[in-house]
């Protein structure tokens, strides 16, 4: 693909996921204006209030930005990220975030702020890059999709932050309370290279985040800079050595512990013995129902993620 290069006069067409995010949606909108209006750029706010608006919401940033030989930008959560990435990804449009979500794993790996007046300013000097996403069955997620445990785990962690709000001490405290409970096992079929491999399991997450996977202590994150996605799983266990394999997340260990496996891989047929024709997935924090079986893959085309120079890339950690 040939790579794009930015004038600095195109128009931004921002998605603004006011339902998300720690900060209030009117001090966000007002930075992103005051920051723009002060650089004399062109951009046009598009808020939403529901998330079942971002898609369409996202598919109309998409048709003015192509109209206008505009920039697409998403505001929000990991969720509104990656439903915005759906409708730009296949345009091959420039893309920008303003990351506002808990961990914002996604901006810190390419040095974007979770700061609003600093994630803004910073995007006027951006340039775009490559960035790989992984496709589950079509749909794309930018961080790393889940099924069993997992997606119990955010189901329960949106719970808690509706009651007690939005900070990473609330989603560990919901994590440990649902790990308490009884879970049921997957039995899984992975077809990988030729082979079939069956286990059973509580959970099966794929991951397309180095930051994230090397805080946890998952040695095959490099298998991405090679253009792999990465699997993980955990073999069957009590409670007490789920978070035990927590801590060992904690303290960037987790890919020690015997009853983890993972591997990196380039396509991926997921299968459940039970002859389910749906099956709930979490893209990016976000729940879904997909078709089975679950196909996983390295999307062909990569997003053309607006990263800001060198100088003023915030720090990863």
């Amino acid at each position: 693909m040939k790579p794009l290069h930015l004038t600095g006069d195109e128009p931004f067409f921002i998605v603004l996921n006011t339902g998300s995010g720690r900060d209030d949606a009117s001090d966000v909108q007002a930075t992103i204006q005051r920051v723009l209006d002060e650089a004399g750029r062109r951009y046009t706010l598009m808020p939403v209030d529901d998330g079942r608006q971002l898609p369409a919401m996202a598919q109309e940033a998409v048709a003015r930005a192509r109209e206008q030989g505009g920039i697409v930008v998403a505001a929000g959560g990991d969720g509104t990220l990656s439903a915005v990435a759906q409708a730009v990804l296949a345009s091959g449009l420039p893309f920008g975030i303003l990351p506002q979500g808990t961990f914002n794993y996604f901006g810190r790996t390419y040095g974007i702020a979770q700061d609003t007046e600093l994630a803004t300013r910073c995007l006027l000097a951006a340039q775009p890059q490559p960035a790989q996403v992984g496709l589950v069955n079509g749909r794309l997620f930018l961080i790393n999709a889940s099924l069993g445990l997992y997606p119990q785990l955010l189901e329960d962690r949106e719970a808690y932050k509706r009651r007690y709000g939005r900070s990473r001490l609330v989603a560990v405290w919901s994590a440990l309370v649902t790990l308490a409970r009884a879970h049921r096992q997957l039995t899984v079929h992975l077809e990988h290279e030729g082979h079939v491999r069956t286990l059973r399991t509580p959970t099966i997450v794929v991951g397309n985040n180095e930051l994230q996977l090397e805080q946890i202590g998952i040695a095959e994150a490099a298998a991405l800079q090679q253009g792999q996605l990465v699997a993980m799983g955990v073999r069957p266990v009590g409670t007490w050595a789920l978070y035990g394999l927590v801590l060992r997340g904690w303290l960037s260990r987790l890919g020690d512990a015997d009853h983890v496996f993972s591997f990196g891989f380039e396509h991926l047929t997921v299968r459940l013995s039970r002859s389910k024709r749906r099956i709930k997935v979490a893209l990016d924090g976000e729940i879904h129902w997909l078709d089975a079986p679950l196909e996983f893959r390295v999307s062909e085309q990569p997003l053309q993620l607006l990263v800001p120079p060198p100088s003023l890339r915030a720090a990863r950690a």
